[in-house]
């Protein structure tokens, strides 16, 4: 019997690569050095597109296969798919939700501390000799006790909040409604007034062309000199330039950050600035997590093949 012919836009680690191969006739795009060539010559055979969330599928990928059934994502976010194509041809999603979720708010939290402490630069100080030279390292500021705001109150946001709890933090959130298993934080449905009471302001909402430059000039005034944005969700949410501007203004105290627009070529103007943490956007980046990630992907490819559900449906 013949195995279903897949378009692989991304490589995977090595652990996803030989199941995925063995189950599947894999086309492997990433490879290839004339794209449009390559899509032209395979991409009638292709049922299904395995990619990573960062990578997505575009409008001219999806018509280059015209027996494309499913496109299914190594990762939580899905907007760099072109959804409304998919639409019009009746093209499920898959994603890989849930399993990333403790890892991301693990990562997100981490990095309040780590730039909240200056911990980065306190290690420096040892390695470098400065603590014997100079004493001791400039103070930092308290995280615990403190005002959170949680911009998305998601599968990832709910985590985050349910750890910053851990550290007697006065709890906010901002999202299309109130939530129900929210008890005992406060709804703030505006972002401008969530950042405004916010020392730290986590971002963690799914990205949508609704919410692209949802945290601009606005929102990052209203976080203020000592305030702190954190971003483990996409790129998109947040106005790089507002931000750049805020940031080397001194208008916004800190940014730690694990996404950029067009990484991982990141605005140099980053690399200049040192009341930021830069991360290469690797918030689920645990063994554990990126196993259980490739797994999923193929569970969902093979779901389908099957003629079952599919484990987690997008579209």
């Amino acid at each position: 019997m013949n195995k279903p012919q897949i378009l692989q836009v991304g490589p995977y680690p090595q652990w996803d690569e030989a199941p995925l191969q063995e189950a599947f006739t894999v086309h492997r795009y990433f490879e290839a050095d004339d794209k449009p060539s390559f899509l032209a010559e395979v991409g009638g055979r292709v049922r299904a597109i395995a990619t990573r969330g960062e990578l997505g599928a575009n409008r001219t990928m999806i018509e280059a296969c015209p027996a494309l059934e499913l496109i299914s994502v190594y990762g939580v976010g899905f907007d760099a798919v072109d959804l409304a194509a998919c639409r019009d041809r009746s093209i499920r999603v898959t994603n890989t939700p849930d399993v990333l979720t403790n890892d991301v708010a693990d990562l997100g939290v981490a990095m309040m501390l780590c730039l909240s402490r200056g911990m980065v630069g306190a290690e420096r100080w040892v390695r470098d000799g400065s603590w014997a030279a100079k004493g001791l390292y400039p103070l930092k500021r308290r995280v615990w006790g403190r005002r959170a705001g949680v911009l998305g109150l998601g599968r990832i946001g709910y985590e985050v909040a349910k750890r910053l709890k851990g550290f007697d933090m006065d709890i906010a959130y901002s999202d299309v409604s109130e939530k129900p298993y929210a008890e005992g934080w406060t709804f703030v449905q505006d972002p401008v007034a969530l950042a405004k009471r916010s020392d730290f302001l986590f971002v963690t909402l799914a990205a949508s062309a609704a919410t692209r430059h949802i945290v601009g000039r606005d929102v990052i005034a209203a976080l203020g000199e000592e305030g702190m944005l954190i971003n483990i969700s996409r790129a998109s949410n947040i106005d790089e330039d507002a931000l750049l501007d805020a940031l080397e203004g001194n208008r916004l105290g800190s940014a730690a950050l694990d996404v950029f627009e067009g990484e991982p070529a990141l605005n140099p103007r980053f690399l200049a600035l040192d009341n930021v943490l830069l991360q290469p956007h690797h918030a689920s980046g645990t063994l554990e997590t990126r196993k259980a990630m490739g797994k999923l992907v193929r569970d969902n490819l093979a779901a389908h093949f099957a003629g079952q559900p599919l484990l987690t449906p997008v579209l």
